[in-house]
């Protein structure tokens, strides 16, 4: 198991959707032009201890190491495959277009550069593994994004 490490809500407006993504399943896409450093959306969910997020099922036991948990620094850890957003269908990119900070226990993905409308949104998602880090581990967290300067996983390397 593994989370996602830091990198408004959706009433911040509809600057989002989700549609099918080229990278991989579903992604999301801007519905307008986003500036520079705006704020896009809040990563919401069901907040838990790491131990239970640990115990949990996989949201979907056909991809058990696909998780939809997020790290933060206070040890818990949001669950967005309960009470989540649009925000947890972002994909990954070892080049991404978005970042992800924390600010009050709260996670938000803000752009990085300037997006056009249609553009699909991703953030580096520097994966935290539970267990001891292996090639079979890189493997199953294997990155899909395309980019010349893709590092062949979505774990963190360093």
């Amino acid at each position: 198991m593994a989370t996602r490490k830091k990198s408004k809500r959706a009433s911040l407006g509809e600057r989002v959707q989700v549609r099918p993504s080229g990278v991989h399943g579903k992604g999301v896409f801007a519905l307008r032009p986003i500036r520079k450093g705006a704020r896009i959306i809040e990563y919401t969910g069901e907040r838990v201890s790491w131990k239970k997020a640990q115990e949990l099922p996989p949201h979907d036991p056909k991809q058990p190491h696909h998780t939809f948990f997020f790290s933060l620094d206070d040890g818990n850890v949001i669950n967005a495959a309960v009470g989540g957003n649009d925000s947890r269908w972002i994909n990954h990119s070892c080049n991404p277009n978005c970042e992800t900070s924390e600010s009050k226990d709260r996670i938000y993905v803000t752009a990085l550069r300037s997006l056009k409308s249609g553009e699909e949104l991703f953030y580096d998602y520097r994966l935290e593994p539970a267990e001891r880090r292996t090639k079979k581990l890189e493997r199953l967290f294997r990155c899909n994004c395309g980019n010349d300067n893709c590092r062949g996983t979505m774990l963190d390397l360093a």
